[in-house]
């Protein structure tokens, strides 16, 4: 039996609904996270970004009016006040994340998630 795949998805997002599906047609055993009602804890993020070997701001959505509103894209801003702004802000993470097997990806096309499977 394959192991537990997780989604990180806004059932909003017409790239995470793809994703979701094409995950549901390889008979794949999900963990689906609606992550704005279920926000990733710290450590969670911290994780996710180890995972896909990106900085805090590469996981942000820069075209969410709040990304500009709380002046997230101030250099000055420390990895924790970015992390911290994605709890608080849990709209600003970039979606879908699939995470199986100590691998992650970002699957912007949907069709990258086959590359993780």
């Amino acid at each position: 039996m394959n192991s537990k795949t997780t989604i990180y998805y806004n059932p909003s997002c017409s790239k995470s609904r793809a994703t979701l599906e094409l995950l549901t047609e390889k008979d794949e055993r999900l963990d689906i996270v609606n992550y704005l009602d279920t926000p990733p804890d710290y450590e969670t993020l911290k994780t996710l970004l180890d995972l896909l070997k990106i900085e805090p701001r590469e996981l942000m959505r820069k075209g969410e009016s709040l990304y500009q509103s709380l002046n997230l894209d101030d250099i000055s801003l420390s990895e924790d006040d970015l992390i911290k702004a994605m709890l608080e802000n849990p709209i600003l993470i970039e979606r879908p994340i699939v995470v199986k097997k100590g691998r992650a990806i970002i699957a912007r096309p949907p069709m990258s998630v086959i590359d993780i499977l």
